[in-house]
């Protein structure tokens, strides 16, 4: 290949996140658990959405998607992260390592903008309820789900195509758990200040001008959701605050990392942490008990399996 022509590095040393074998153990039982968590908690989801007739609105149909996205994005480095605890040499293949950076923005990328998909349907819902399904029919809908698949291919394959020509001669130690396009840029034996800048560009200014967006999105449906009555204003109240806690933090540790990527902190290491596995993990949590609707349709699923197993007993 090409990039074999001028690169002598075949391969990356991740340094993980920690040193301490004791530690290392710890974390992997308990990223373990974390990671069944989040497989097993976005599943409850998709079943719940798929067999609810209830459930088959626009809502929920954003909702499952970004469950997808969720458990992808957990899956892209975590596994890999929790063998490393049992490894003493954690090493990962140049082609192994762009498929993460890949995968990274591409499922990034598309859940920035799924989100901003998800703060239309709730603008919709709350001020123009009469309209809703009109304005949220399937061509809409499947509009918005494309276009945030396509912002997010076009986003990463934007920072990826450079990656094929940079050369790698040494160091080739990444301080983190999975390759992370900042770390791995700075150790290309070129001058690679035109590339920072341009992930600052894309990557931080996407995260900050999307979170921005969404903030006063959010906030121009509050101050509209004031005029309607009380108890549709708590419901919407509450389907507000779960959609502004997922954006809180899912953007705001990208908008940390990205806008200084290359003035590196310690505390990256657990921002990474934060967007990678904690918050796949929380969006279940968050949409399922403080909805009223999911918890129903949970029931509705758990008295169904139980008749069941007494029918085929």
């Amino acid at each position: 290949m090409e990039r074999a022509n001028h690169s002598v590095v075949s391969e990356f040393i991740l340094l993980g996140l920690s040193k301490s074998q004791n530690l290392q153990i710890l974390f992997f039982l308990g990223f373990s658990v974390v990671f069944m968590g989040i497989v097993l908690g976005n599943l409850l989801i998709l079943v719940t959405v798929t067999f609810d007739a209830h459930l088959h609105t626009p809502m929920y149909f954003l909702l499952i998607n970004l469950s997808c996205i969720d458990m992808i994005l957990a899956s892209f480095a975590t596994p890999k992260m929790i063998v490393d605890f049992l490894r003493e040499h954690k090493t990962i293949s140049w082609w192994g390592c762009y498929s993460q950076m890949f995968f990274m923005h591409l499922l990034g990328g598309s859940e920035m903008m799924l989100l901003v998909a998800m703060a239309i349907d709730r603008y919709v819902a709350i001020c123009k309820p009469l309209h809703y399904m009109t304005i949220m029919s399937p061509r809409m809908l499947t509009g918005l789900l494309l276009s945030s698949y396509a912002v997010g291919f076009v986003h990463s394959s934007s920072q990826m195509a450079f990656m094929l020509n940079l050369p790698f001669c040494g160091p080739n130690v990444v301080d983190s758990f999975f390759c992370d396009l900042p770390l791995v840029i700075k150790l290309a034996c070129k001058d690679t200040d035109t590339l920072q800048l341009l992930v600052i560009a894309d990557s931080g200014l996407l995260s900050l001008i999307c979170f921005l967006l969404l903030l006063v999105s959010y906030g121009i449906i509050i101050f509209s959701v004031r005029h309607h009555a009380a108890s549709r204003s708590s419901k919407a109240f509450s389907t507000l605050s779960a959609h502004i806690t997922v954006v809180t933090l899912f953007f705001a540790p990208c908008v940390f990392i990205y806008v200084w990527p290359f003035n590196r902190y310690s505390v990256d290491k657990i921002l990474s942490v934060f967007y990678t596995i904690f918050t796949p993990l929380l969006n279940p949590i968050i949409y399922t008990l403080r909805n009223q609707e999911v918890k129903a349709a949970i029931k509705k699923l758990k008295t169904l399996h139980i008749n069941l197993k007494h029918i085929f007993r």
